[in-house]
């Protein structure tokens, strides 16, 4: 088998060059974290201007589909071709993704459009991970791993913020638009700096195994998106669709366990590290997403603050994850130790979504804005920990693939997150509208008006009615928030599992010519 080396870094590479790849680095994490929540505050406008009210629901989904199930084989392909290599082939995905969502016409060319830009950003963050990898030891990687971990907690403020303000200001389009200077930006500078000393191997790419998954996973995220609200849950439609992704997702570890160079690995579920570190991804995935969408619907349809104030009030959230993520990747650095950290910031996920539980229509502002503070803080302490475990026990030739599939595990929580608990509020809010008002007391418009209005009163909106609608809407996120407490349960649990290792103190930059030989080093 001949392989021809990517340009190698050496252990006395500028350490000014390798900031500025790491600088790039988070500009694409950060530019891949905001297109999952910018459009939130735009789709009213981008379903008036494009009319197509009955597809809203396909511009987020069709992104944060293409994006999940692109990671592993971004995370494969890094292994074999070398991260700069895939870095640029996303980034230039994406790039053309943006633009053409910003010149799309109709609501099915921005849905097309959207999931060719969840393409690119599929392979923006792992490969960010992956790269860091590559350009520091795990004893370095814990300060770096914090900083790419403060880009998710800025995007999840900054992504409802700017899609408004953009929005308001210009245009829908330039909240796709932003991205192609920023981006390109992103791309030069990798493209002059970025060069990890991956091996280019002639191969074999799994691309069965790739489109299977990618249809798997698409069926299973469809059932969850269409159950008990376009179709209902014992449908033929939902059932047929959740059972083919079943099915599928058979067939794919059949094909796994029968190519010569599987898309998954799955000797890495043999490692105790990674299993956990993917379980960990996906229940902080499902938090994460949780929390970013549905405090703003709390903040908006139950105490009645208008949109900017419900994308201001989740600035806590991102400020005590940034404190913890930087606090925390220091101390890694530090110690050597990263185990006590996600136990740390288990407890307080696990007590701040209780806290969100038992919130009541009567709550001020500054008391939801304190439990967002201990939330973020338990993220930031639990979400790269994980990640650095990881690349710390697999062997570095599955660097790519691992840290990849952590990635899409996150995700794949973030995805089923959005598409079951919507479903749950929509379920939930029905009952309690019929309950409270009877079956045809409220209409879907005034619901629908009330909540534009950030629940402060809508035009042609009764009071009584209004007021029964933020009752029913306070009671069904409550049932909401009380179904992700098992969710700080699993990542308390979680945390206990992961097993301690001691970090490398030696990059895959370094590895051909300073590596010293570890016992613990070991193929997956």
């Amino acid at each position: 088998m001949s392989t021809t080396a990517e340009p190698a870094a050496g252990p006395d590479r500028p350490q000014r060059e390798v900031l500025l790849a790491f600088s790039a680095m988070m500009l694409a994490t950060l530019l891949a974290a905001l297109d999952q929540t910018v459009v939130a505050t735009a789709l009213p406008q981008i379903v008036t201007d494009l009319h197509g009210f009955d597809q809203l629901s396909w511009v987020v989904s069709a992104f944060l589909v293409a994006a999940t199930v692109t990671v592993p084989l971004y995370g494969k392909l890094s292994d074999l071709y070398g991260r700069r290599r895939m870095f640029v082939v996303s980034i230039t995905i994406f790039l053309l993704g943006s633009a053409l969502c910003g010149a799309a016409q109709t609501m099915g060319q921005l849905i097309a459009f959207r999931a060719l830009q969840g393409v690119g950003a599929g392979g923006l963050l792992p490969l960010a991970q992956a790269a860091i990898a590559d350009l520091f030891s795990p004893r370095e990687r814990g300060r770096y791993q914090g900083y790419i971990g403060s880009m998710w907690a800025t995007a999840a403020v900054a992504g409802p913020l700017l899609g408004g303000t953009l929005t308001d200001a210009a245009s829908w389009r330039w909240i796709f638009f932003i991205n192609l200077p920023l981006g390109a930006l992103a791309l030069v500078v990798v493209l002059r700096t970025m060069h990890a000393p991956a091996q280019v191997t002639q191969h074999r790419v799994d691309y069965a195994g790739a489109a299977v998954l990618s249809v798997a996973i698409g069926c299973l995220l469809l059932a969850c998106t269409w159950g008990g609200t376009t179709y209902p849950w014992g449908s033929a439609e939902v059932i047929g669709t959740g059972l083919g992704g079943l099915v599928l997702l058979v067939a794919f570890v059949a094909i796994e366990r029968r190519v010569r160079e599987p898309l998954l690995p799955l000797g890495l579920f043999r490692l105790s590290i990674f299993t956990v570190s993917a379980l960990g991804g996906l229940v902080v995935g499902a938090v994460l997403f949780a929390v970013s969408i549905y405090v703003p619907v709390f903040s908006q349809g139950v105490q009645g603050i208008s949109a900017t104030s419900s994308g201001v009030i989740l600035i806590p959230f991102s400020l005590g994850w940034v404190v913890a993520a930087t606090l925390t990747g220091q101390l890694i650095s530090r110690t050597g130790r990263y185990q006590p950290f996600p136990i740390v910031g288990g407890v307080f996920i696990l007590v701040g979504l209780v806290c969100l539980a038992l919130l009541g229509q009567d709550w001020p502002a500054a008391s939801v804005s304190g439990i967002l503070v201990v939330t973020g803080f338990g993220m930031g302490m639990t979400f790269q920990p994980y990640v650095i475990a990881t690349q710390n026990a697999v062997d570095p030739a599955n660097l790519g693939i691992a840290t990849a599939t952590i990635q899409f595990f996150r995700s794949m929580g973030g995805s089923i997150a959005v598409a079951a608990l919507g479903t749950l509020l929509a379920n939930r809010l029905a009952t309690e509208l019929a309950g409270r008002l009877g079956a045809a007391a409220a209409s879907r418009g005034d619901t629908d008006r009330l909540l534009g209005s950030g629940g402060g009163g809508a035009v042609g909106v009764p009071s009584r009615v209004a007021a029964g609608i933020q009752s029913s809407l306070a009671d069904a996120l409550h049932v909401v928030f009380l179904a992700t407490v098992p969710l700080g349960v699993a990542a308390l649990v979680l945390a206990f599992a992961l097993k301690e290792r001691p970090l490398r103190t030696w990059s895959a930059r370094d590895a051909e010519s300073e590596a010293p030989a570890e016992p613990e080093r070991r193929a997956a």
